[in-house]
């Protein structure tokens, strides 16, 4: 930008008269030539914006829903119940994603936001803390998903706007609005009743869900802390929460026996089974470059309305994929959770705004 302006008001620096004479010059008005590209260009310039706004909310749907199906398809259609395992080994596809589209990244413009991959020990004693919450929220979230079906999963892991509202207050002394509280009240509500109309009701799946909740919100605290060490760079912060998080989950495969039973595991032996859990490993990796786009072409309203609307086809799709049976009290507390989640997301859009 600078640049071509500079050559839009190019002048002899020793001529004072010269340099005035052509700082105080009108713009020129464009050619009837000009004005026509111009006029075509409108509306092809509108056309390519709003396919990048497609683009972006689709690619964050597929990645997402994906996401979730193919984790959940590991756990059933394999009959691979090593949650820990399954965490550990997309950390690690994860990784190789980071380091390659960090080199990629230098030479394609579309993935030119993604920096070359760095770890320095002195900035990953600061991360670490962090990590610990990220091992939490990931693991807890797999573990939900194993005893849950995945029409209830979105109100297993409903209450981490509740325990973002507490610990926000606990941790940072900053206070919620009534507003915001009562959307809160309306996901709790919503939590309660589609637990207790859940027909494949789990106390380990709702446990594990609650766990997961408390492990996003404190995430999403904690995040604003380390950010300064990665010099505000959410990429970087992700290559080292990443690197950090394999050598840390390991000993907790480790010590839920997890390692032996992967031996005795049949799949184990199914190059196709491995397949399948490197491609979900690459969603793993690849749903933080949905989130990214998404954001990055629409606005915050659009993400939030996405992530509504991507919640309610996820339910959908569970009950006409998996056969999961939904009771009318069911259905009430999914309704009640994604209204609860989409009212407090607007709120919180609109205080955010002012």
């Amino acid at each position: 930008m600078g640049s071509n302006n500079n050559d839009m008001r190019e002048v002899r620096l020793g001529d004072e008269d010269e340099r005035k004479i052509e700082m105080d010059r009108p713009p020129l008005s464009p050619t009837p030539g000009k004005a026509a590209a111009q006029d075509l260009a409108a509306p092809q310039s509108l056309e390519k914006q709003k396919s990048q706004i497609l683009g972006a909310v689709s690619f964050y749907f597929f990645i997402s829903i994906s996401l979730v199906f193919l984790n959940k398809a590991i756990m059933k259609n394999y009959k691979f119940e090593l949650p820990l395992f399954i965490t550990w080994y997309q950390q690690v596809v994860s990784l190789v994603c980071i380091y390659l589209l960090g080199i990629f990244g230098r030479s394609y413009s579309v993935i030119s936001f993604i920096p070359p991959f760095e770890f320095r020990t002195i900035v990953a004693k600061d991360i670490m803390p962090l990590t610990t919450v990220l091992i939490g929220m990931i693991s807890f979230n797999n573990l939900c998903l194993q005893y849950v079906e995945v029409s209830f999963y979105q109100v297993a892991r409903s209450l981490s706007i509740c325990f973002s509202i507490l610990l926000t207050y606990l941790i940072l002394g900053q206070k919620t609005s009534q507003k915001a509280i009562l959307a809160c009240g309306l996901v709790f509500l919503g939590f309660v009743l589609g637990s207790l109309g859940e027909v494949n009701f789990s106390w380990l799946g709702v446990i594990f869900g609650i766990a997961s909740s408390m492990f996003v919100a404190l995430y999403s605290i904690y995040v604003k802390k380390v950010l300064p060490y990665v010099e505000g760079n959410e990429w970087k912060l992700m290559a080292y929460n990443t690197t950090l998080s394999i050598p840390m989950l390991f000993p907790l495969v480790l010590l839920n026996g997890e390692i032996g039973r992967l031996q005795e595991e049949p799949v184990a032996s199914d190059p196709n089974f491995w397949v399948v859990m490197t491609i979900t490993g690459v969603f793993g990796y690849l749903i933080s470059v949905a989130i990214f786009m998404q954001i990055k072409h629409t606005s915050p309203l659009t993400n939030t309305i996405s992530g509504t609307v991507k919640a309610c086809v996820q339910t959908i799709l569970a009950v006409v994929i998996w056969g999961n049976e939904i009771t009318g009290t069911n259905a009430m507390g999914i309704g009640l959770v994604i209204a609860g989640s989409f009212w407090y997301s607007m709120i919180r859009y609109s205080e955010m705004r002012k």
